[in-house]
């Protein structure tokens, strides 16, 4: 999924189970880092429609995370969220859409997941940046030094790398079911003609792949990233409405769920990165390993050495107890 913080999706899970890391609402930030008596905006749980869309370039997570671009403060102090919002159309309004997340009960299917299975509150986005160079960390545990969305080497697709090809050496199968625009092709090796039978319609072939038992040993969803005249994007990103993705994430659990694979299924339900949005636990800085020693271009000559800000995960398997709550975690990357 895409572009939505912790706190702001799963944040008020915490008045169902007191083990989560939530929020209370008693969590806040100043319209200005640098001034004492400076208006804070706190966090509440109203959030229903985002438009425009929260920065969530490289220099504004920055910000978010530091409140400045001195990164030095250690752990963050993660109090830039509104002044950063506040910056990018000089109303509060957007401050106010950073600072605010979902009531459960307006996320009711994740509402009823987090109840029934286990809800991770320390996955981190791998980059402090947009959404590609955390996608490409997702498969390859690198973004191969990309620290924003460039069309022209996401066209050329990046090199490194991925799990698929070490699925495929392996002997087992894997697929993608996407439903417009199959943004793993952004791997370059995915585009050789062997992987070609690896993509799938998702609405062609998803629900007869599951009831038939046939789905590969490792499956990849790619939603729906535009708006169509006949269908909503359904990805979660601003200003996409978050009733799509709810709607989205259902069907795919009830046709895992009636598959007779469901015995040996795990589904994990994740975003790339955090759009902008409010989250109150630090961002790891320090101890964090480059995953390859490559240093990003100019003029942030990024290392690599520190996460993204927190963002929801669910996992979900009949072998997952009820009850399960919380599990800690924090990723870097599958491959």
């Amino acid at each position: 999924m895409e572009n939505r913080s912790f706190d702001h999706m799963l944040g008020w899970m915490k008045r169902i189970n007191p083990r989560i890391n939530g929020v209370d609402g008693t969590e806040s930030n100043p319209l200005s880092t640098t001034d004492p008596s400076s208006p804070r905006i706190f966090f509440k749980d109203q959030s229903h429609y985002v438009d425009p869309d929260p920065g969530h370039s490289f220099q504004a997570i920055r910000e978010q995370i530091f409140g400045s671009s001195d990164t030095s403060a250690f752990p963050p102090p993660m109090n830039g969220f509104a002044q950063q919002a506040f910056s990018m159309i000089n109303s509060t309004n957007m401050s106010e859409s950073v600072m605010n997340g979902f009531n459960p009960d307006m996320v009711a299917v994740y509402k009823s997941l987090v109840t029934e299975f286990a809800v991770f509150d320390r996955w981190f986005a791998s980059v402090p940046s947009s959404t590609q160079p955390n996608r490409l960390f997702v498969h390859s545990a690198t973004s191969g030094g990309a620290t924003s969305n460039i069309p022209s080497l996401l066209a050329k697709g990046y090199p490194q790398r991925t799990i698929f090809e070490n699925i495929d050496d392996a002997g087992l199968s894997f697929g993608i079911y996407y439903q417009n625009i199959p943004a793993t092709l952004f791997y370059r090796n995915l585009r050789k003609l062997k992987y070609l039978t690896k993509f799938h319609s998702y609405g062609l072939s998803f629900k007869s792949h599951a009831k038939a038992g046939k789905l590969p040993n490792y499956v990849v969803f790619e939603q729906q990233y535009m708006d169509t005249k006949l269908s909503p994007a359904n990805d979660d990103h601003p200003s996409h409405d978050v009733y799509q993705g709810q709607m989205f994430v259902k069907e795919v659990y009830e046709t895992l769920r009636a598959s007779p694979q469901w015995n040996e299924t795990l589904l994990v339900i994740t975003y790339d990165e955090h759009g902008g949005f409010y989250d109150h636990v630090p961002t790891p800085v320090r101890g964090v390993p480059s995953p390859d020693g490559i240093i990003g271009p100019a003029p942030f000559l990024f290392r690599f050495d520190r996460l993204g800000v927190r963002v929801p995960t669910i996992m979900v398997s009949p072998w997952i107890e009820k009850g399960t709550g919380k599990c800690n975690s924090l990723p870097r990357g599958n491959a």
